[in-house]
């Protein structure tokens, strides 16, 4: 079963900006290794969690 060329196309524009097939890039810190991926996710995270300490929660002052 074959796709036809319009659906793949499709499927193109919605591939990774960047290439998966390649090596990892890690961060090493002594003995603590990480991918450079987990560590940009790891920071939004603290981004989120940081904001949701800071800003007001909705409707809790009237």
């Amino acid at each position: 079963m074959t796709m036809p060329g319009s659906l793949l196309s499709r499927g193109r524009a919605f591939a990774a900006p960047v290439d998966l097939n390649g090596t990892g890039h890690y961060v090493h810190w002594g003995f603590i290794q990480v991918s450079v991926a987990n560590l940009v996710v790891i920071g939004l995270m603290v981004i989120v969690f940081v904001a949701a300490l800071l800003l007001p929660f909705p409707g809790g002052r009237r």
